[in-house]
């Protein structure tokens, strides 16, 4: 499949899960897949999506797994994302975001497992994803990360924390 993904999709309202995944989609993700009240599971990884990670996302209260993976993402991660209560995996890795770690991240209260990794993140990890308690696994390498790992991180397994301290903050 080519092109762009359809805004029409949108008006989907009883829609669960959607795989877009593994095709040559291009342009950039809808605002308008944030009225997916139903959604549980949104899978467009490994396209060639570009553009920003749209904020309406944070409304997909249903949510439980969002990937984004292996796109041309640009931006920040949207704070917003940290509205997602029932999110359980995160995979946003392999795409040019920027800026810094949102602390509203750690709202993530059933987040299991985050994929940030070989971005271009900067900044410390925010002390507030030392909070999600049910965190399995967090991915940080290849970004640009700089500082310690919060104490609640310690017990996470982690793929490689690039050049921060293996030590806990203080």
């Amino acid at each position: 499949m080519t092109g762009t993904i359809p805004v029409e999709l949108g008006k989907l309202s009883s829609l669960q899960q959607l795989y877009l995944n593994h095709n040559r989609l291009t342009g950039a993700i809808p605002g308008e897949l944030g009225k997916l009240s139903s959604l549980q599971v949104l899978y467009l990884q490994y396209n060639q999506l570009t553009g920003t990670i749209p904020v309406e996302l944070g409304n997909l209260s249903n949510l439980q797994e969002l990937f984004l993976t292996v796109n041309q993402l640009t931006g920040t991660i949207p704070a917003e994302l940290g509205n997602l209560s029932k999110l359980e995996r995160l995979y946003l890795n392999n795409n040019q975001l920027t800026g810094t770690i949102p602390a509203k991240l750690g709202s993530l209260s059933n987040l299991r497992e985050a994929r940030l990794d070989r971005n271009q993140l900067t900044g410390t990890i925010p002390a507030e994803l030392g909070n999600l308690s049910k965190l399995e696994r967090l991915y940080l390498d290849g970004n640009n990360l700089t500082g310690c790992v919060p104490a609640g991180l310690s017990d996470v397994r982690t793929n490689d924390l690039g050049s921060l301290e293996l030590s806990t903050c203080d």
